[in-house]
């Protein structure tokens, strides 16, 4: 078992499902290449297999946002693959600032002078998105597809080529070496079996209590009820839609690999113990918060206190209530598969546990505020009822009969 710190994100006002860029200061941190450096990436293999998973149907409209750089090879193949399935290209909004717009349309052209609510209006007739590496949810037509998404219209691919961490939880820069696991996993994934095993655990999950401990000395128990399940199997189908029912069902990350469920707030009872970490501008240690009925009751710390005062005051009542539970499944993402070194994209590989705080609302709970912290554990047990589905950070193969 590789043994790191626990990684935190911080994230307030705007929130996003995974596409923040997380530091462990907590402040946001885009995390990019070095120009120049050598890529392996086979572009073509993977414009093919995004739109593979977003199955597209002859008269779709798919868009894309993206930002100038290393990527840009990659949007005329996925134009060719969108066109040989007799959908429609809309084009390729440019969210560099300042920078001309190389691929633009009639269609981008025609949005260039709109604001958040009108631009979403104008992509109403969208039934897919690809964000690009480098576009976030800061960028306009990002945020107003996520507008539209919060409609109950279309679906997006999330390709980011971020979310890699050293050991400590401090982000890396994608190199060569990472470019070619990113790729590795993206291409070879056995997306089928990813899908079953996620189902089988919101089975579980239902009708059941699920219990999170640590060595550290988490201990805390919850409830699903009938709350959605998001899960991240890399499904981007128009079918899968069909089932959606919060933001996030709407939003497939490629790499995939996580479930996301905010459980019922009042089910929430029990303690999370979190290692050495930064809570408004300052080092916190021996951190212990309490929680009765999703809501946090007491805390204690053996360093800090005053830092983790300041953010409970400063963000209010959701900085204050359990937010989201998170389990990544993914065997080719996990510490493990990329040798022991760093932690692949944002945690989402097999074993490693997400509790968090904050506004759950993307996830379709009832917590509001904007304020939201990630906090991911590698050495996580989680038992469902009697059954142990992950042990010290270890997926479990568990016979469902």
């Amino acid at each position: 078992m590789f043994k790191i710190k626990v990684l935190f994100v911080v994230l307030c006002g705007l929130i996003w499902s995974c596409n923040s860029q997380p530091a462990n200061s907590g402040k946001e941190k885009t995390v990019q290449q070095e120009p120049g450096q050598a890529t392996p990436i086979d572009f073509p293999a993977i414009a093919n297999k995004l739109i593979q998973q977003a199955d597209l149907q002859p008269g779709e409209k798919v868009m894309m946002v993206g930002k100038s750089g290393r990527f840009d090879g990659l949007v005329p193949l996925l134009k060719k693959e969108i066109l040989e399935k007799k959908a429609i290209y809309l084009g390729t909004f440019e969210v560099t600032p300042g920078a001309p717009n190389k691929w633009e349309t009639e269609f981008t052209s025609g949005a260039a002078s709109l604001d958040r609510a009108p631009l979403t209006e104008y992509l109403q007739s969208v039934d897919l998105g690809i964000m690009l590496p480098g576009a976030t949810p800061a960028d306009l037509p990002y945020a107003a597809m996520q507008d539209l998404l919060w409609t109950g219209k279309g679906r997006t691919i999330h390709f980011h080529w971020e979310g890699a961490y050293d050991l400590d939880g401090n982000p890396i820069s994608v190199n060569s070496e990472i470019d070619a696991f990113y790729q590795k996993v993206v291409l070879e994934t056995d997306y089928a079996a990813l899908a079953k095993k996620q189902q089988q655990f919101e089975n579980a999950m239902r009708g059941a209590r699920i219990r999170v401990t640590t060595p550290a000395g988490t201990d805390i128990v919850f409830e699903i009820g009938d709350r959605p399940v998001t899960r991240q199997d890399g499904d981007v189908t128009a079918k899968r839609m069909k089932t959606a029912r919060n933001l996030i069902d709407r939003e497939i990350e490629l790499p995939a690999g996580a479930i996301r469920v905010a459980p019922v707030e009042s089910s929430v009872n029990g303690s999370i113990a979190f290692p050495p970490s930064e809570w408004g501008g300052q080092k916190v240690e021996g951190l212990i918060m309490h929680f009765k009925n999703g809501k946090l009751s007491e805390f204690s710390c053996i360093k800090g206190r005053s830092g983790v005062e300041n953010v409970l005051e400063e963000a209010g009542e959701s900085a204050r209530s359990f937010r989201e539970f998170a389990l990544g499944f993914n065997p080719d993402l996990s510490i493990s598969a990329a040798g022991g070194k760093w932690i692949p994209y944002y945690g989402y590989g097999a074993g490693v546990v997400r509790l968090s705080l904050g506004d759950n609302r993307e996830l379709g709970g009832n917590v509001g505020g904007g304020f939201v912290r990630w906090n991911f554990f590698n050495d996580a047990t989680v038992r469902i009822g009697n059954t142990t589905w992950v042990k010290d950070g270890v997926l479990l193969e568990v016979n469902i009969n």
